[in-house]
């Protein structure tokens, strides 16, 4: 029933485009049809595969250290109370600074390799994560609190087997926001600067004026993003089990 409206939805996108495109009769330059997008997908799909090992490779390790960070700021603050009044402001901080201001800096210093689209992802990731980690650390049901004391459990067990679990949906949260956003980090690492990937594919492209090979990169990146979100979600939901939905 899901692939049926995810179908759905994308044949009705897809007659939208086709129809702005006849209504307003917008030249290939300004917008391509989808005949013509999906003719340059098919006659470079070599190309945008070699460019998406590079991108892909980037989304998930970033996706990955980004969220290791974030839930390793979240546990620090919950477990030691006073780093909470240090961190959280430099937190705040990191996400008041645009990303775009960033990425330049970025790959000054780390180069136009893998490492800086990297680093530039986590900078985008591990906020969402930790602050909905961290959230969901400390709202822990207090009767189950209460529960634990009276059996004298150790701080670390009620904090491995009550507030963690209790807090993993919370922390599913921010993780489907992180993944949502994950291959927006990596493009735009790639337009700052960078010798591989689908964001420098995407600037070649509308250098040189075909309009249809970036909107057929663009296509790719948006099918790669809607994949990721939905094996994120997917895995979320067969370890939170215990989390019903309504």
């Amino acid at each position: 029933m899901t692939f049926l409206r995810g179908t759905l939805v994308a044949i009705t996108l897809i007659l939208l485009w086709q129809l702005a495109v006849y209504l307003l009769k917008l030249p290939p330059y300004i917008l391509p049809t989808p005949l013509q997008t999906f003719a340059a997908l098919y006659s470079n799909i070599q190309l945008i595969a070699q460019e998406s090992v590079f991108t892909i490779t980037e989304t998930l390790l970033g996706l990955l250290l980004g969220t290791l960070f974030g839930c390793s700021l979240a546990l620090s603050m919950v477990l030691f109370r006073p780093l909470k009044y240090w961190l959280l402001p430099i937190l705040i901080i990191s996400q008041a600074l645009p990303t775009f201001a960033i990425a330049p800096l970025l790959v000054i210093w780390f180069g136009y390799g893998m490492a800086s689209k990297i680093i530039t992802i986590m900078l985008m990731l591990f906020f969402p994560v930790a602050s909905a980690f961290f959230d969901g650390l400390r709202r822990t049901d207090p009767n189950w609190l209460d529960l634990a004391t009276i059996m004298h459990a150790s701080p670390w067990r009620v904090l491995w087997h009550i507030k963690i679990p209790a807090a993993l949906p919370s922390f599913a949260s921010g993780l489907r926001v992180a993944t949502a956003a994950a291959p927006i980090g990596a493009i735009i690492g790639e337009w700052v600067g960078a010798s591989h990937g689908l964001g420098f594919l995407m600037l070649n492209a509308n250098a040189r004026m075909q309009i249809d090979l970036m909107f057929a990169t663009l296509l790719v990146i948006i099918i790669f993003g809607l994949i990721l979100y939905f094996c994120i979600d997917k895995l979320l939901k067969h370890f939170i089990y215990w989390q019903k939905e309504t």
